[in-house]
């Protein structure tokens, strides 16, 4: 599946997820729902998938970790704030380069309405 019909289903996916929940919760709800969800809709999910990092000879292997990866192309990365901030999208292009996954989605479910929520980053 191509990457803009992959990140339709994902929008599609959070924004059932928020109408079901509205804002509120911890975003642990929200990511393990939106998994269920995006598994619902034949998609392949992986959650709080580890990011092994080196630095020389030390190897950082349990202190990233992104919230989910769709179909091996996508990173989304889940937030429960108040505005999203540019460190959150810093945090997500860090995870799209470490990865080399071109296409990321920054969803914050504390909004009203979710698609105000809702960032694409693309490298």
């Amino acid at each position: 599946m191509r990457e803009n019909a992959i990140t339709d289903k994902i929008i599609g996916a959070a924004i059932e997820v928020h109408k079901y929940w509205g804002p509120g919760l911890v975003e642990s709800i929200y990511e393990k729902s939106l998994a269920h969800e995006l598994t619902l809709r034949g998609v392949q999910v992986q959650k709080q998938v580890p990011l092994d990092l080196k630095y020389k000879d030390l190897v950082l292997d349990d202190d990233f970790r992104i919230d989910l990866i769709v179909d091996d192309k996508v990173i989304v990365e889940l937030k429960v704030v108040k505005e999203l901030a540019p460190i959150h999208e810093a945090q997500l292009l860090t995870y799209m380069k470490l990865t080399k996954c071109r296409i990321g989605l920054l969803i914050n479910f504390n909004v009203v309405k979710l698609v105000d929520g809702i960032k694409r980053l693309v490298l």
